[in-house]
């Protein structure tokens, strides 16, 4: 039987963020093909299979020609003798005894005294075009074989990925990034159009799966949980397909006859990291774990208490998993009184005006818009804060 609130005593925001932290491990490194590797965290240095280019090629279209003009063309594939040239492309193999390549702009074919076909410099070619290895590119131009290309702890980009693929790698070894899976609840949210009275719009599918990227997750799933428990026990079960480290739940994290996660968890054999957590909005915010090892973040069904809840314990735990550093928290001056509040910790959206903290309006639980004109949350005892007075702050995912 799952534990009611007043029998648990709640973390304050402080221990809940700690806990979360420091109940997970960091996930194994693991290798995954180039293509998926962009943002990804490189677990080790990467060193060239082989030399950077691993052989001698040609930077221009035209000709590679031994010796001086006018040059006799070869058969392709040949060696080269001083006086012959064969035709080559950009990246071309360099044939054997040719010592440079003549731009296709630099030469022209013509004939000798006897009629044959010769290649000899064009008007447009240069004094002394083309000089002794001009326009060859020699093996190991860029690089040796086993030379490090990328150091660990890269955030890899788009040109590291190709750097590796020039370096003959198919594959590089990661740091593990948590998968994540959404689990919406209520039976009465409305996924689109305008609700009708009694009803809600859906305020979570469209922007946990970005967020959940912010903190350093990614989404594998989502799916939708009734009010019932056997709909949440099946929402919460593994899916083998895309297996998920943590399970990011909204609403059903209460006590009244429709919220059904705790007792899942409980059914499930799960462990209560954090059952509740001294602030506001965000207080039934929850972390569990299952036996499997998975977390679960039990967000309340309020956008703006939910949103709280995830900074506070969502972010420290994808931090954690992912080898990511600890989320920071900062100071700023409070930019206005704010008065005693008989209650726990409020987390309350400010906007940096002239820069001082100033409190949004529009910060009720069920409300969003305070946080999308926010620059933070700032961290207000319950007795209340004195003008320029310092106070915690986290910053936003998204600022």
């Amino acid at each position: 039987m799952v534990e009611h609130a007043e029998t648990v005593l709640p973390h304050s925001w402080q221990e809940a963020r700690e806990r979360a932290w420091d109940v997970a491990l960091p996930l194994p490194a693991h290798p995954i093909m180039l293509a998926s590797a962009v943002g990804r965290i490189l677990a080790g240095d990467v060193y060239s299979r082989h030399a950077m280019p691993h052989y001698a090629s040609s930077a221009m279209d035209g000709w590679a020609v031994a010796g001086s003009p006018p040059w006799i063309l070869a058969e392709p594939g040949a060696q080269l003798s001083p006086g012959q040239a064969v035709p080559i492309v950009t990246g071309g193999l360099i044939p054997r005894g040719a010592k440079s390549v003549l731009r296709s702009e630099s030469g022209t074919l013509s004939t000798d005294e006897d009629g044959l076909p010769v290649l000899v410099r064009g008007e447009r070619a240069r004094p002394g075009e083309p000089k002794n290895g001009q326009h060859i590119r020699p093996a190991a131009q860029e690089a040796a074989s086993d030379e490090l290309l990328v150091k660990a702890g890269t955030t890899l980009n788009p040109a590291h990925i190709a750097l590796a693929a020039l370096g003959g790698l198919d594959e590089l070894n990661v740091l593990g990034k948590p998968a994540v899976k959404i689990v919406l609840t209520g039976d009465e949210v409305v996924a689109s159009g305008i609700p009708e009275p009694g009803f809600v719009r859906d305020a979570f599918s469209p922007q946990l799966g970005a967020v959940v990227s912010m903190l350093g997750g990614t989404v594998v799933g989502l799916q939708r949980a009734a009010d019932s428990l056997a709909s949440m026990l099946d929402a919460l079960a593994d899916d083998e397909d895309d297996p998920a480290d943590v399970v990011i739940t909204t609403g059903a994290t209460g006590h009244s006859d429709v919220d059904f996660l705790r007792e899942a968890i409980t059914a499930m054999g799960g462990t209560f990291h954090v059952r509740h957590i001294s602030m506001r909005p965000g207080h039934p915010t929850m972390l569990a774990e299952l036996p499997d090892g998975r977390f679960i973040v039990g967000l309340p069904g309020n956008p703006l208490a939910a949103m709280v809840g995830l900074i506070m314990l969502g972010a420290p735990l994808l931090a954690r998993l992912g080898s990511l550093p600890r989320p920071a928290t900062t100071e700023v001056a409070c930019g206005s009184p704010i008065k005693e509040y008989q209650g726990p910790t409020r987390l309350m959206p400010y906007r940096l005006v002239y820069g001082l903290a100033s409190p949004c309006a529009y910060t009720d639980s069920a409300m969003m818009r305070g946080l999308a004109a926010a620059d933070g949350l700032m961290v207000v005892p319950p007795h209340g804060a004195k003008m320029g007075e310092t106070l915690t702050a986290m910053p936003l995912p998204w600022t």
